[in-house]
């Protein structure tokens, strides 16, 4: 599975962003896409999952304020991010896995792509 994240970029304080993540190959053992992060000098963390049955999840920090989403038909995945804080810079990256959980472990990963809150 290969997965390619794009959408990341700079952005004000209380501003949005829309992270986009492509997945192409066999993705026949995939029942959950999600999205981490790493900010500068910090261990990666899990920020939102999303089960192939709708099911989401979510890291405390982001309720109420990012959304993620998944288009079945485009194998594409989305994270909305509403009124980002500047502790939400860091990489973002993809992942695609055959279970759910904001752990970081086993799976497919993406390259990452940065988000940069000022």
């Amino acid at each position: 599975v290969q997965l390619v994240e794009s959408g990341g970029g700079s952005v004000l304080a209380g501003g949005s962003v829309r992270l986009t993540c492509t997945a192409s190959g066999n993705t026949y053992n995939i029942n959950c896409m999600g999205w981490f992060r790493q900010g500068p000098g910090q261990q990666r963390e899990g920020v939102a999952n999303i089960h192939n049955d709708g099911r989401t999840y979510y890291v405390d920090s982001v309720k109420g304020r990012f959304t993620i989403s998944k288009d079945n038909a485009k194998n594409t995945l989305y994270l909305q991010m509403n009124s980002l804080k500047p502790e939400g810079t860091g990489m973002y990256y993809c992942t695609a896995r055959s279970w759910c959980g904001l752990l970081v472990g086993s799976g497919y990963w993406g390259q990452g792509t940065q988000v940069t809150v000022s």
